[in-house]
């Protein structure tokens, strides 16, 4: 049998293909435009439902206003810091008149956006997340009311929780009560402004480099990151689940000491205990909250890897000062190999998918300005992250990293048993940046995401104001390195005259209540040195 040429037979057609394939590449290309534009009005539809949403829980909440008896609803108005209210809080007031029980009767709180409250979405402000309710609360927010508290209001966070700003293509940006034009940092920064603008008591965050201790910073007021699993992470949302390297924890926003020790009290409880039995049962050691024994505080004024702004060291030593005249003891305890845990624990730990995970939230919609910086780096060909060395290429070599982090961590515990330190005193990052600079200085992360490496307690006291003259002293910063990165921390703590600035305070695993017990010591001290200057 003849072979038929195929080519020849086309020919002979004598056909006119350019018609056809011109046809064919502008249907293919039209297809293509309609479906990017059918997906675009979807992610679109997306977040016109959770911002009409929130929209009608607020207008909900203005007409029970008197029931809240409190100032969220014109906080937010002018920081917007709310993600939406929670209506089922006007029935649970009702509830609880009858009852009258628990540490926390009737304290209204608020939650991060991550923190499953059922019936609304835990949306980590990416539309991947949008429109799947949570089905249950989260163990926290189940505690929280049998303590007699009413969770009110979720409030906002930055895209993806891995920033220290706080705004997202969902809700928008959240804005610093003591400056409109600075960001109240992140990720729990809804929490942070709505707190120190009157709008809440008490809120609940979380905190996986710095996110509950960052905004209380910028912000003004205390924050508290417990040890990891201290307090249930049961019900709480994320967009890179999985990552064991930098311990995530969930801990309390407030005003004062006081009020993070009464929360942290509250929480660990039978309840919380028979809720989650991955949590140890280990109750709140009022007797070691309540101590008034001499400290022997270590100390650093500078971690070697990130010069403090001048306000940051001038708070510093201000408060070391006082601690030294109130009859503690300081030792120089600097942190080991901060440059090589930094880069290949702690940053190599929390990038290494290649940032994939994070990047599969972000892809369904648009990226918010503060994370676009971020998403470059974590969008650059492989290659070019290769050069860099962020990736962790086998499980071999991740269960090696697991290693080297619990071998730096003994390291570390040994170093403060020789020193014989009870608790640990560094300056904490601040002033209060100007927007958008957050996600470019990762950099900055130093003196908070070691903590939760270590999984060591921290928390934040704010204990002074930016000076006049800490302001003129930026013209004079050169930073550790002089480079482009020291730069741009000027940049961004610029303008900052009047913000607040605070120190941050530390403890070995498990001593939470010593790390308190510190934070109020610290507290009431600069409170009376205060009233002290007055008079």
């Amino acid at each position: 049998m003849e072979r038929i040429n195929v080519q020849q037979l086309v020919l002979d057609m004598d056909i006119n293909w350019t018609p056809v394939i011109a046809a064919t590449v502008c249907g293919t290309g039209a297809l293509y435009l309609f479906l990017k534009w059918r997906n675009y009005q979807k992610i679109q539809k997306k977040i016109l439902n959770a911002r009409k949403r929130r929209d009608t829980s607020l207008l909900q909440a203005e007409q029970a206003v008197q029931q809240f008896k409190i100032r969220s609803l014109e906080v937010n108005k002018n920081l917007n810091c709310s993600t939406e209210i929670l209506m089922e809080s006007v029935a649970q007031l009702e509830d609880i008149k009858s009852q009258k029980k628990g540490l926390l009767y009737g304290v209204p709180i608020s939650i991060k956006d991550n923190v499953a409250y059922e019936g609304h979405d835990t949306s980590c402000g990416v539309v991947s997340k949008l429109d799947q309710p949570a089905l249950v609360d989260s163990v926290v927010v189940t505690v929280l009311k049998k303590q007699g508290a009413i969770p009110f209001i979720k409030t906002n966070i930055p895209q993806g929780l891995l920033n220290y700003d706080c705004s997202n293509p969902i809700y928008g940006e959240t804005l610093n009560p003591c400056d409109l034009q600075k960001s109240p940092g992140g990720s729990s920064g809804g929490e942070g402004a709505l707190i120190a603008g009157g709008g809440s008591f008490l809120g609940i965050g979380t905190d996986v480099a710095g996110s509950i201790r960052i905004p209380a910073s910028f912000c003004g007021i205390c924050g508290f990151k417990p040890t990891e699993r201290r307090i249930s992470v049961r019900g709480i949302s994320s967009c890179v689940k999985g990552q064991k390297s930098v311990s995530s924890s969930l801990g309390p926003l407030a005003r004062d000491v006081e009020s993070l020790a009464l929360c942290m009290r509250a929480l660990l409880c039978q309840d919380m205990f028979s809720l989650d039995p991955t949590v140890p049962p280990i109750p709140f050691n009022q007797e070691v909250y309540e101590s008034s024994e001499p400290l022997r505080i270590g100390y650093h004024e500078n971690d070697g890897y990130l010069q403090p702004s001048p306000s940051m060291a001038r708070a510093f030593r201000e408060t070391k000062d006082l601690l030294e005249k109130a009859g503690h003891t300081l030792v120089p305890l600097q942190p080991l190999r901060l440059y090589h845990v930094f880069h290949e624990l702690a940053f190599r730990g929390i990038m290494g998918d290649r940032g994939h995970t994070l990047i599969s939230h972000l892809k369904p919609g648009p990226v918010d300005p503060c994370l676009r910086d971020q998403y470059i780096v974590l969008s650059t060909p492989g290659f070019i992250k290769r050069l860099i060395s962020v990736v962790l290429k086998s499980v071999a070599e991740l269960w090696r990293q697991h290693v080297n982090i619990e071998e730096y961590i003994q390291e570390v515990i040994a170093e403060w048993r020789r020193l014989n330190v009870d608790v640990l005193l560094c300056p904490m990052l601040g002033p209060a940046y100007n927007f958008n600079y957050c996600g470019r200085l990762t950099s900055a992360l130093s003196y908070t995401s070691l903590y939760n490496l270590l999984n060591f307690p921290a928390g934040v006291v704010t204990v002074s104001t930016v000076t006049e003259e800490d302001e003129a002293q930026l013209s004079q910063y050169t930073g550790a390195h002089g480079d482009m990165w020291d730069k741009l921390f000027v940049k961004a703590v610029k303008g900052g005259v009047g913000l607040p600035v605070a120190v941050q305070c530390v403890s070995l695993p498990w001593q939470d209540e010593m790390c308190l017990r510190f934070m109020r010591e610290v507290e009431q001290l600069t409170a009376k040195s205060k009233l002290t200057r007055k008079h």
